[in-house]
């Protein structure tokens, strides 16, 4: 069981008189399974987006197992995803997403042509020939 509020009395008593009103799950229901026995009551407001802990019955919702983890799962309060991996891939413009990656913020334009600044054309001495 998580932490507070539902490891309270309060929670408990709430929770077991929530089922009792409302004993089916509502995902299964809205899926045309009308009679799966719910075991989990769940804010329709969640308590990290500001919802009451404790509200009357118009706020919570009753799901089985299944329904309850795919809707916290893809709800608010399954919070950003967080991962030290590189992200793969690239972006619309073909740009790669991990920034460490060689090819990231180079351009498809040639480089500069021709020699460096400080670089000495004559290649030959004019000296004697050898030979």
């Amino acid at each position: 069981m998580a932490d507070w509020p539902y490891n309270t009395a309060n929670w408990q008593k709430l929770r077991k008189a929530h089922l009792s009103i409302e004993p089916f799950c509502k995902g299964c229901a809205a899926m045309g399974k009308p009679y799966v026995i719910a075991n989990t009551v769940d804010h329709v407001v969640p308590i990290s987006d500001g919802g009451l802990a404790f509200p009357g019955h118009d706020g919570l919702t009753s799901y089985c197992p299944a329904c309850h983890s795919a809707k916290t799962a893809r709800g608010s309060e399954a919070g950003a995803i967080r991962s030290i991996k590189p992200r793969k891939g690239c972006d619309a413009d073909g740009n790669p997403l991990d920034a460490s990656h060689p090819w990231s913020g180079k351009s498809l334009r040639a480089d500069p042509v021709g020699p460096p600044r400080n670089h000495k054309t004559q290649l030959v001495s004019k000296g004697k020939r050898n030979g």
